[in-house]
């Protein structure tokens, strides 16, 4: 599994298409061929995994790296089940904070994994074009 890296990478996986939702998350697909122009960007045909969360939605640093850990933690073990593209699950609502008090909390951490899971679930049932 390979990770994106540039902001050119973000941004292509960014204008491809939404392929799931969650209450919190999104994911982004795009193809690896040549017809996209992104064969220039992705250099293996491989599964590519990015991050992305926002200070508007994750206040505290400590919040927004736990969140990506369990983002590549999570795409790790859901590898096998990805189709061979660029993925990028997005942030898109924040965590009540009243609710979970502490990014180091283990109901924190067990509702990301949670909501993660369903959201690669979602994204492996539609293939990529």
């Amino acid at each position: 599994m390979q990770r994106l890296k540039t902001r050119a990478q973000f941004q292509a996986v960014l204008a491809g298409a939404t392929v799931a939702r969650t209450t919190h998350f999104a994911l982004h697909r795009c193809a690896l061929d040549a017809h996209s122009g992104s064969s220039s960007l992705f250099a293996t045909e491989d599964v590519w995994v990015g991050a992305m969360v926002p200070k508007r939605w994750a206040r505290r640093a400590v919040t927004r790296n736990a969140i990506k850990r369990q983002i590549y933690r999570m795409s790790t073990a859901m590898r096998s089940s990805l189709p061979p593209a660029a993925h990028l699950v997005r942030l898109r609502a924040g965590f009540d904070r009243k609710e979970f008090h502490s990014a180091k909390s283990e109901k924190l951490n067990a509702a990301v994994r949670a909501e993660l899971q369903q959201l690669l679930e979602r994204a492996a049932a539609v293939r990529a074009p």
